[in-house]
């Protein structure tokens, strides 16, 4: 089966780790050798590439076309209004995308299915597209799209809209699954929605030598680990704030984002210059290495939809501190893979990583855990869900 996988959460030559938990599911989806793919990855129009604009000067350099692992992946542009525009960014993407998109299939040939990622306003394009080309189309739920957008009234009747146009739906997490039936009025039925989790993949994240490693990062103490983008909503400067009541615990933060000039403003203030260390953005395959210095992961998420980085951390046979919101919870199911706070606040962060770290499970038993977590099963839903969808549509005309 040929699908057209369609989302602007897609890694690019620019920005190598944007949506890189799209691509991962594809690239297993496509290892299975029943499936082929392109992506059409849209990114924002902007005309200028000096660094003075900042994210938007990336937006410029990204190619119209790559290929990333096999995969041809096409850079649509389309325009995109921050803020103001939020209610009509759907039908401004379709509108930019179209052609390019009627391009592709005359170039490369027909598709069987359009593969959608995010609902808004990726999968609300996306219906738009289907009923242009006259396709199938499935979207993934992955978490703001359903337990944020849809506090919003134009979003959330668009993304209701698409939705029921759907030939299937996919989240990545059973709660994300009851957010959305719990948002559908009585006068809307929604296609089959499968709960069909991210994986890990077990071959590159896997346990570094850790007395080597953590020798590389200088590492002489017990130390915790946050990753992610540096904004609010990760929950970074809760994790520092914890940090005071941990004596002789250290802590790394990866990533980069508009937040770490108050992060590192929070880290003096407190004192805390000398334990805390900001690594900036790493690359992908970097990653590892980190997870298995660390004794301990910390994700402080407000919200989140399934967080790979607790699996990432635990395939490294690293135990995760992680706050109780959506998916979170469903990821952290055993001792072994570490601990789930009700409560996020620095004290509760604290208390959790007080206990944990003076009672570490095996490394290798979180390892264990984390293996049970492969592609294997994700990649068997996606087939299943997208053959009985091309075979309806097919016998449909």
């Amino acid at each position: 089966m040929r699908i057209l996988t369609f989302s602007t959460l897609f890694p690019n030559a620019v920005q190598p780790t944007h949506g890189i938990f799209v691509e991962n599911r594809l690239r297993q989806l496509v290892r299975t050798g029943q499936v082929s793919a392109h992506v059409v990855a849209p990114v924002p129009w902007f005309p200028w590439r000096h660094k003075y604009f900042g994210k938007y000067a990336d937006f410029a350099r990204v190619p119209k076309t790559e290929t990333r692992h096999g995969l041809i992946v096409h850079h649509p542009r389309y325009l995109h209004i921050p803020k103001v525009g939020m209610n009509a960014a759907p039908r401004l993407m379709f509108n930019s995308v179209r052609a390019n998109i009627g391009q592709i299939i005359e170039e490369h040939g027909p598709f069987d299915l359009i593969d959608a990622h995010y609902f808004y306003p990726d999968g609300v394009a996306a219906a738009h597209l289907a009923q242009t080309f006259n396709l199938p189309f499935t979207v993934t739920a992955r978490g703001t799209d359903i337990n944020l957008i849809p506090q919003y009234a134009s979003p959330k009747a668009q993304i209701l809209w698409a939705a029921a146009r759907a030939s299937g739906i996919i989240t990545v997490a059973g709660a994300l699954k009851d957010a959305l039936e719990d948002m559908v009025p009585p006068d809307i039925t929604l296609p089959p929605t499968r709960v069909l989790r991210n994986g890990v993949d077990l071959q590159a994240f896997r346990p570094a030598e850790r007395g080597k490693v953590r020798q590389k990062l200088g590492l002489t103490r017990p130390t915790l680990l946050s990753v992610g983008h540096l904004i609010e909503r990760k929950g970074h400067h809760l994790v520092i704030e914890a940090l005071e009541s941990l004596d002789g615990v250290d802590l790394l933060i990866a990533g980069d984002g508009p937040e770490r000039r108050a992060l590192e403003r929070l880290t003096d203030k407190l004192g805390l210059t000398s334990r805390v260390t900001f690594l900036g953005v790493l690359p992908h395959e970097s990653l590892p290495e980190i997870y298995s210095a660390a004794d301990a992961l910390v994700l402080a998420s407000s919200r989140e939809g399934w967080p790979n980085v607790l699996l990432e951390a635990m395939a490294c046979g690293t135990p995760v501190i992680a706050t109780n919101v959506w998916g979170s919870g469903e990821v952290v199911g055993a001792p072994e893979a570490g601990v789930v706070v009700d409560e996020r606040s620095p004290q509760a962060l604290a208390s959790a990583a007080g206990a944990l770290l003076a009672n570490l499970p095996d490394r290798a038993k979180t390892r264990t855990y984390a293996e049970a977590f492969s592609w294997d099963e994700t990649s068997q839903g996606q087939i299943d869900l997208f053959g009985e969808i091309i075979a309806q549509h097919t016998r449909s005309g």
